[in-house]
């Protein structure tokens, strides 16, 4: 079993002033560490404020939790919100981006914890530290993202006065995808809208999977044909049929991809043939494609578009408020 250290830094207790601002708290899912079952008890063994250090690699700042189940330790972060964003908006984007696509970034994983905030207030956690929600990697200094944080500072998009769920993800071509298809629900703030990300490294890609990956991926096996069965109104990937020794299994390409791998499989935007036992792919896009696309933004941004006009195209109809106000 891997050893994990911890490393508890001198204490620094911050002004009170300012942990009476909104803050956030997560779970640190960062490969060490994961989520606890759903059901499983867990209490909390040790409390700290100050600094931690994992594996003598990231560094985390704020109030430390460690927690204890029948799974083993869970570690929570608590911070001031703006101080995790800006972790969250350099983790989520890229180097040198323009600054607008940055202020864009910030406002909507603002938006995005501060909705997972409200879902999971009975839990000890708001949200995680992963790409399930998104990637936060704890202390960061970075002056631009600052900068971009600091001047969109409590802004959030709502939608008929409540928090939107700010989906967003890497890379989409030609069109983002529709909500429906993917979490199984429609919201009128998230329709597909045409885009263009030719900065993307994902703006196209190729694949080979030997059948015997499939097989160990999916828990199958005497896989003889994978076919396709059909595609979403945005031309992704819907169903895949796979032709076993049992008979037909029909598998949703969002399942196929989650059980291959997020890495290994960018998107369910592809083509493929399945030929001599490799499934031979082309496609383009990285992530779930509903949302704000991440690179198309980024070129928003360096045609001239604002922040707020970027918001706007990908969640029409929202509003931009500040948090706090209008009952939020």
């Amino acid at each position: 079993m891997k050893r994990v250290f911890f490393v508890f830094l001198i204490s620094v207790f911050l002004p009170a002033a300012v942990y009476a601002e909104t803050t956030i708290r997560v779970l640190i899912t960062d490969g060490q560490f994961k989520a606890p079952q759903a059901n499983e008890n867990i209490k909390l063994v040790d409390q700290t404020m100050g600094k931690l250090l994992i594996s003598h690699d990231k560094p985390f700042s704020g109030k430390i939790e460690v927690w204890k189940g029948s799974g083993g330790l869970y570690l929570v972060n608590e911070m001031p919100l703006e101080e995790y964003l800006k972790s969250v908006v350099k983790a989520e984007t890229g180097t040198d981006w323009a600054m607008e696509a940055l202020k864009a970034q910030a406002v909507v994983s603002r938006t995005y914890a501060l909705y997972q905030k409200e879902q999971n207030e009975h839990s000890n956690y708001d949200i995680t530290s992963s790409t399930l929600n998104q990637v936060y990697e704890g202390d960061i200094d970075d002056e631009k993202v600052s900068e971009a944080v600091k001047a969109t500072a409590g802004e959030v998009l709502t939608y008929k006065g409540k928090l939107i769920q700010a989906f967003f993800h890497s890379t989409s071509v030609g069109e983002t995808e529709d909500p429906v298809e993917v979490f199984g629900k429609s919201l009128p703030y998230l329709k597909p809208v045409k885009v263009k990300s030719d900065l993307s490294p994902y703006a196209s890609w190729a694949r080979r999977f030997s059948v015997q990956e499939i097989e160990a991926a999916l828990n199958m096996e005497g896989i003889k044909d994978i076919r396709l069965k059909s595609r979403t109104v945005t031309g992704r990937v819907r169903e895949l049929e796979i032709d076993t020794d049992k008979g037909v299994t029909v598998v949703k390409a969002t399942d196929f991809r989650r059980m291959m791998g997020w890495r290994k499989l960018p998107s369910t935007a592809f083509d493929f043939e399945f030929k001599d036992g490799y499934m031979d792919m082309e496609g383009s896009g990285y992530g779930h494609g509903v949302g704000m696309c991440q690179w198309s933004a980024l070129e928003m941004a360096r045609s001239g578009k604002t922040y707020k006009e970027i918001l706007s195209y990908f969640y029409p109809g929202t509003s931009l408020v500040l948090y706090g106000n209008q009952g939020i």
